[in-house]
């Protein structure tokens, strides 16, 4: 198979991860920070390693600050109504993935908030003259998709977290799609709270999501449960990180994320240079076949790409790519129904073709070639 939906999650892993989620299994699996033996303070330090390579990696200014979660959509949730001001506002965007939009206006439902949606003016970048208009005296957070997951369009950070910093508003980033792509620094660019996917371009396994956040951003615990620590008190604890992580973490899927970090750490240029290349010149063959749409701006080379043929619905091609030429890509709304409506392309959606650092020259060649046929299939 041609794997090719890595915006989904990444395919294959790298030996790395695949190796330390082996010694996780073998090695650390007891509860860390829940006993004294020797195997649960050895499997705790594993995960405290884990915690300082994220937090170093990403401008984190204390390790205790780096939050690990089920999924990214977790930690959105976290960022979201583990920090909401009664009677605030929000300015979120159009790019946005549902895991931001649905709590969002599930407090914006309630009576909790208030919300406005920045839709940027062009298919270019998202900037500060997008959002900036939207913000009132109430404005507490905004929130945005650093790259979209629908057609790899990219958010200006820096002027957006100056803009926040000097207003004292929250500044809220989905890095889903960006980490492991774009190197990201939260000190510099302003970021209060940082959400991650480490299942994408960070080559970690699934199940594992992470939350960065800031000084500034007080948040609220919205899980509840053992933490390991204060466990005579009926109340939740409120010190970083366990007051954030009730339950047992996921110590193979952390593991992996550390292994992950490190490859992407060792080989991101290459990784990066190969990804740009490939989309480079995968969006260009698309545009020069007959009947392809496609709706990733030609600078936006991270490795997201949307297309359609004609009328075909998106589902369709997608079902063709995957039975008759064992290429796998990802059709639909891809869970953000905000950018498809301003796509045009609510009613259709798109055929999302994502890349990783894996990708090989040959396989896209014979992804545009499949396409062709397609094109010519639907004449």
């Amino acid at each position: 198979m041609i794997y090719l939906d890595n915006s989904a999650s990444s395919f294959p892993k790298p030996r790395c991860v695949i190796n330390a989620v082996d010694e996780a299994m073998r090695k650390y699996g007891a509860n860390p920070g829940r006993s004294g033996h020797d195997m649960s303070i050895a499997t705790a330090m594993k995960v405290a390693e884990v915690r300082e390579k994220v937090a170093a990696f990403f401008g984190v200014k204390r390790s205790e600050n780096v939050i690990f979660t089920g999924s990214c959509t977790q930690a959105l949730n976290l960022a979201i109504l583990g920090s909401y001001v009664e009677g605030g506002h929000v300015v979120c965007t159009t790019n946005d993935h549902n895991s931001v939009l649905r709590p969002l206006h599930e407090l914006e439902a309630e009576g909790h908030i208030s919300i406005s949606i920045a839709k940027p003016k062009d298919n270019f970048r998202l900037t500060l003259e997008d959002i900036e208009p939207l913000v009132r005296p109430n404005t507490y957070m905004i929130c945005v998709n650093h790259i979209s997951n629908v057609d790899g369009m990219m958010t200006e950070l820096e002027a957006i977290g100056e803009f926040c910093e000097q207003r004292c508003i929250l500044f809220l980033v989905d890095g889903a799609q960006s980490a492991g792509h774009v190197k990201i620094d939260m000190t510099r660019s302003g970021i209060d709270l940082l959400a991650l996917a480490p299942h994408k371009g960070l080559y970690a396994l699934q199940g594992v999501g992470v939350l960065c956040f800031s000084p500034k951003a007080k948040l609220r615990p919205i899980l509840f449960g053992g933490t390991g620590t204060e466990s005579a008190s009926l109340r939740q604890p409120l010190i970083a990180p366990e007051a954030f992580e009730s339950g047992t973490v996921a110590t193979p899927n952390i593991l992996s994320l550390g292994a992950g970090l490190e490859y992407v750490k060792e080989n991101f240029e290459s990784i990066n240079r190969r990804i740009e290349d490939l989309s480079t010149y995968l969006l260009y063959e698309l545009q020069n076949l007959d009947g392809v749409i496609t709706y990733t701006h030609p600078e936006n080379s991270f490795g997201v790409i949307s297309f359609n043929i004609l009328d075909m619905p998106s589902s369709q091609v997608s079902d063709i790519l995957n039975m008759k030429y064992k290429i796998a890509s990802r059709s639909g709304l891809h869970c953000a129904p905000l950018k498809h409506k301003s796509l045009g392309t609510l009613e259709q959606g798109t055929v999302r073709l994502s890349l990783s650092g894996f990708t090989t020259f040959g396989e896209v060649q014979k992804t545009v070639k499949a396409i062709a046929k397609i094109c010519e299939m639907a004449k």
